[in-house]
């Protein structure tokens, strides 16, 4: 029951590009085009891309959404904030491996990972309640977790007889959620808020030890070529 609740979550990243200021009635005829990843760049590997999901539904956010009555409701019981943690990064640890063992394309690995993470920002707007969606999971799709590994440990390469846009059609809503009307949408705001802060400091602290790695081997480099430069010594023997 956990475990397919938490295939409906890995890792939440998202990333933003600023470009020149076009002008408004530009923008807008630019920003109604959708776009296709179908041979992107003339790339095999993204051939058929957009039959998964279509063409302007990158997102799965499109999807349709049938919640499942089932005669036994399934309930969320607390487990230990380490224990949920432990899942997520298996499944995350799972993607990287899918992606890394499954995909040989660097530009087709960069397109599928911001549709996962693309995917993953929609459930969290489900989960703040700002869409009309229930905050779910297909439980259809979930189950199939068990069929990406064979008995042997390798990844399976078989179809697994869906497509992108059947994603929503068995949706199991959990109950047991403490969500207020009145008080949850700010506390979820600043949780978010605080959440995102400390990811960016992590980002930050990074980006600093790769600047200062740089900055050694550069100069590592620099004195290794100040030595080889150096001219050879001569000695001069008098007759």
């Amino acid at each position: 029951m956990l475990s397919s609740f938490i295939l409906s979550a890995l890792f939440l990243a998202t990333s933003a590009f600023a470009g020149p200021i076009a002008p408004p009635v530009a923008q807008d005829i630019v920003n109604s085009q959708p776009i296709s990843f179908n041979n992107y760049n003339n790339i095999l590997s993204l051939n058929g891309f957009d039959d998964f999901r279509g063409v302007d539904n990158f997102d799965g956010s499109r999807n349709a959404q049938v919640v499942v009555v089932q005669e036994q409701q399934q309930v969320c019981r607390t487990q230990q904030i380490a224990v949920v943690q432990q899942r997520l990064i298996v499944l995350q640890e799972m993607a990287k491996r899918i992606l890394t063992e499954q995909v040989c394309d660097v530009v087709t690995q960069t397109v599928i990972l911001q549709q996962l993470q693309s995917g993953l920002t929609v459930f969290q707007r489900d989960v703040e309640r700002v869409t009309t969606r229930q905050v779910g999971f297909d439980q259809q799709i979930a189950a199939m977790i068990t069929q990406i590994i064979n008995a042997d440990g390798t990844l399976s390469e078989g179809d697994l007889g869906f497509s992108g846009i059947d994603v929503g059609n068995q949706t199991v809503v959990v109950s047991g959620n403490n969500w207020d009307d009145a008080k949850s949408p700010e506390a979820v705001k600043k949780a978010k808020e605080a959440a995102q802060e400390a990811s960016k400091k992590s980002t930050e602290e990074n980006k600093k030890a790769d600047e200062s790695n740089d900055e050694n081997k550069d100069a590592e480099e620099q004195n290794k070529n100040s030595t080889d430069a150096k001219p050879a010594r001569r000695w001069f023997v008098p007759f």
